[in-house]
């Protein structure tokens, strides 16, 4: 099953192969099992960060390097109908790609468990509404306050919206 992932990733990304329905999966094996068990189950299993009782959600994206489907969990965080979208990277110095590809691409789809709906991505600048989704966030899942406190960056945040 390796392999098959390896020569799925070559063809995606030599330009005269690339297809845009062509899906690479995730490269930690435990983002990529979450995935696969949470897909597979009909969002039946699969929906709780591993190891814990916090729910996540999937968001598939278009990646901007590949033009390939992308598949990420990220903590659920649901705001008024909307889901808030965290790129903390557990405070790492740099982005999750996934930033870069919502920045590119905003159209994405959200799996809520058994729930799977169409819905745009923004980035949100404005600093109260920031500071409010922010908020929603340290309260579903408290590490990303830690998280902030131990990266430079500011840790981009995003609201998935209905389309």
């Amino acid at each position: 099953q390796k392999s098959s992932s390896i020569v799925q990733f070559i063809n995606v990304t030599d330009q005269e192969h690339r297809n845009m329905t062509d899906y690479i999966p995730p490269t930690l094996d435990w983002v990529r099992k979450q995935v696969e068990l949470y897909e597979s189950s009909g969002g039946e299993d699969g929906y709780l960060l591993e190891g814990t009782d916090m729910p996540c959600i999937l968001v598939t994206h278009k990646g901007v390097k590949t033009g390939a489907i992308r598949k990420i969990p990220v903590m659920r965080v649901e705001v008024d109908g909307c889901y808030v979208l965290i790129g903390s990277m557990g405070g790492q110095p740099q982005n999750p790609a996934w930033v870069a590809n919502l920045r590119a691409y905003p159209d994405v789809t959200v799996r809520d468990r058994t729930e799977v709906m169409e819905m745009r991505a923004r980035e949100v600048d404005d600093p109260d509404e920031k500071a409010r989704l922010w908020a929603a966030g340290v309260e579903a899942y408290p590490p990303y306050e830690d998280y902030q406190a131990k990266t430079s960056r500011v840790i981009p945040v995003f609201l998935a919206e209905p389309r």
